[in-house]
């Protein structure tokens, strides 16, 4: 150890250049590092949704949930499989091992159930992963005042808006919700069908029949080859409505009224049976901002990417997308971006007020400005290498890895402080500042390096924990070990070259200015071992102590945060309507609006099958019974957390048969 104490004071150019370098990669990697509120957790579920008409729960689970149940629970690591069955729809939840690696489960799976997306009878089959980091960093809500359509708004969030976003950096995808879709209805005459000796299906098998591109093989001319296709796409009503469904009178048998082609028979269309028209499709799900109905759009990230810098990229597009669109009103209902850069820029503040107070206090022991600076130099440059080692870990800047090195910024000048008094001592003992820093860092280095390696010892094992805790504070141990690791190296090569460099040994002037000792310690320390049965029994009832006030102190996964924001989700008896929900929400969103008043900014809603907001994303099984209420109150209001959450539960409490949770 000594002798690599002896190269840094020799040669300090190349201890420079190595900091140096350790800096710009440190930088390169900070830009590069993703930026989140909770690191990327490994939730071990899949979930499998199918869709099959409109049977009836038990059928559902008899023809398909179990087998799909049996199959799923012979996969390697699961460890339970549970489902919900409903008229027409299932959800089957297969959890996991926390070990397993979820890309191959979830292509195992998907394997198993490939005869069942083949099935005719079954008309979807989904697979999906549950992933906190999954969910839209912008939710925005998209509506004009004198359109009302549905569809004429999702045409323009589909052609433009959507289009524009999903080409930004970052942006993996956009969702639209409360959207409508156009359909053709065909509305038969019964009394014309009986006439005409036609069945509802007969009318249906000829519109199928005309809607179809047929491909009539290829035609060769001139060398040249084309290929031949025959368009018979609908293109309007009117082609619809143009369509022959039979040919001859009522008068005639149903043998002499066949399909055959007669130039003596009347051909029958289909506008003379049936009277067809376009109309709304009804919607999968109704959205709300502030009681008007408009559609809400979901924009999301690519997965590791730096949620912050694609909000901010999202930003610049949309005021584009503003003035490209007079008359539209884009409101963000939600921002994950600025919640994420307030929850970093705390922990940011918290652990710059600690490198601060840390550096006073050294200034205060020491006395010394130039002896302070070196030793502030242990911080920035061990956390600039920390940033190296979390890029080359995959980590993300989140708010468990920034507090790695809040809870790191104390520990990251211990060895330097180690290491820089036992120069001092040695410089006041007579030695030159050279002498000093070699055999001042050579005597400590031993006992820095075992208590630095104990502290790691500590924290590492964190990350063999499994569960949720574990894969929550994983990359905070991690942090924490590189950052103990950087203070180490740069209190052993960085240190010593520093104090050779810039520490002058002044004489008598250095005398004068010796650093602060606490002299009465040392009494007190003998007194107290005069007493050692009382300080050992003080510190067994202090323990004890301790340990009867945790139920009283209680204990909760993530603490509670006071925010401007409240999730309502609401859920209604199973088979209420989708406006009959809707129904029951608008009452909801005015009766809040009435004892919130002035103090509330937005108010989102969104009704039906929808995980795009909500505190149980994807683990609860939504339908047109179930909404979710965003209430969003202004920056300056004067309601507490608990004052909004009484009211609130107030009025839900007066809607019957209504389960909610705020």
């Amino acid at each position: 150890m000594k002798k690599i104490i002896q190269f840094s004071v020799n040669y300090p150019i190349t201890i420079l250049m190595i900091v140096l370098a350790v800096i710009l990669l440190g930088t390169i990697s900070f830009q590069r590092l993703g930026m989140d509120l909770f690191p990327d957790l490994n939730n071990p579920r899949i979930f499998v949704e199918l869709k099959a008409g409109e049977r009836p729960p038990e059928e559902i689970e008899k023809q398909y949930v179990k087998n799909i149940e049996a199959q799923a629970i012979r996969q390697k690591n699961a460890v339970q499989v549970s489902s919900v069955s409903r008229v027409g729809s299932a959800r089957i939840t297969i959890e996991y091992a926390w070990d397993t690696n979820m890309n191959e489960a979830y292509l195992d799976i998907q394997k198993t159930l490939t005869d069942y997306k083949q099935n005719t009878d079954i008309d979807e089959l989904t697979l999906s992963q549950h992933d906190p980091n999954a969910e839209p960093i912008i939710l925005l809500g998209f509506s004009h005042p004198q359109i009302t359509d549905m569809n004429e708004l999702r045409k323009v969030a589909e052609s433009y808006i959507q289009n524009e976003l999903i080409r930004l950096e970052g942006i993996a995808d956009v969702r639209i919700m409360g959207y409508e879709e156009k359909e053709v209805v065909v509305e038969t005459n019964d009394y014309l069908l009986e006439a005409y000796n036609i069945t509802p299906s007969t009318l249906a098998n000829r519109i199928k029949e005309y809607n179809n591109n047929v491909t009539g093989g290829s035609l060769t001319e001139m060398g040249t080859k084309y290929i031949i296709k025959g368009v018979s796409e609908f293109g309007s009503v009117e082609d619809i409505a143009g369509v022959i469904v039979t040919y001859g009178d009522p008068n005639q048998s149903e043998e002499a009224t066949g399909t055959g082609a007669s130039t003596d028979r009347v051909p029958v269309f289909l506008k003379d049976v049936a009277d067809i028209r376009l109309r709304n499709k009804e919607p999968d799900n109704i959205v709300h901002v502030n009681g008007e109905r408009c559609m809400g759009l979901a924009v999301y990230k690519e997965t590791q990417f730096n949620t912050v810098r694609a909000v901010n990229e999202f930003l610049l597009t949309l005021d584009t997308i503003r003035n490209a669109l007079p008359g539209y009103e884009l409101t963000i209902i939600q921002n994950k971006g600025d919640f994420i850069r307030e929850a970093i820029d705390d922990v940011k503040y918290t652990a710059l007020a600690g490198i601060f107070l840390a550096v006073i206090v050294l200034f205060v022991f020491l006395r010394r400005i130039c002896v302070t600076a070196i030793i502030s130099v242990a911080i920035p440059v061990s956390i600039i290498a920390t940033f190296n080692l979390v890029c080359f870990k995959g980590l993300t800047l989140n708010i468990m890895t920034i507090g790695g090195l809040a809870l790191g910024a104390g520990m990251l000048v211990d060895n330097a402080i180690v290491v820089m008094e036992n120069i001092f001592r040695n410089l006041e003992s007579g030695l030159s500042p050279k002498e000093a820093a070699i055999l001042g860092t050579s005597q400590v280095s031993g006992a820095i390096t075992a208590s630095t390696i104990t502290t790691i010892v500590v924290f590492l094992p964190i990350v063999y924990l499994h569960g949720s805790s574990g894969e929550l504070f994983k990359e905070q141990a991690w942090t924490v070990a590189f950052s103990l690791f950087s203070s180490l190296i740069v209190a052993i090569l960085v240190m010593p070259m520093l104090s050779a460099r810039f520490l002058k040994n002044t004489g008598n002037r250095l005398n004068r200015g010796r650093s602060i000792r606490i002299n009465r310690y040392g009494g007190f320390l003998k007194g107290a071992l005069r007493m050692r049965w009382v300080i050992i029994a003080a510190a067994i009832a202090i323990a004890a102590g301790a340990v009867q006030l945790i139920p009283v102190v209680g204990s909760e996964f993530i603490p509670k945060t006071d925010s401007n924001e409240f999730t309502v989700e609401l859920k209604l008896p199973e088979g209420t309507e989708l406006f009959r929900t809707e129904s029951t929400v608008a009452g909801i969103e005015r009766s809040i609006e009435s004892v919130l008043g002035d103090n509330i900014k937005t108010l989102y809603s969104i009704v039906g099958p929808s995980t795009e907001i909500g505190g149980q994303t994807g683990l609860i099984f939504e339908d047109e019974n179930t909404a979710t209420i965003k209430v969003i109150l202004k920056e300056d209001h004067v309601l507490s957390t608990d004052a909004v959450s009484v009211h609130i539960s107030n009025i839900l409490d007066t809607v019957p048969d209504l389960e909610a949770h705020v």
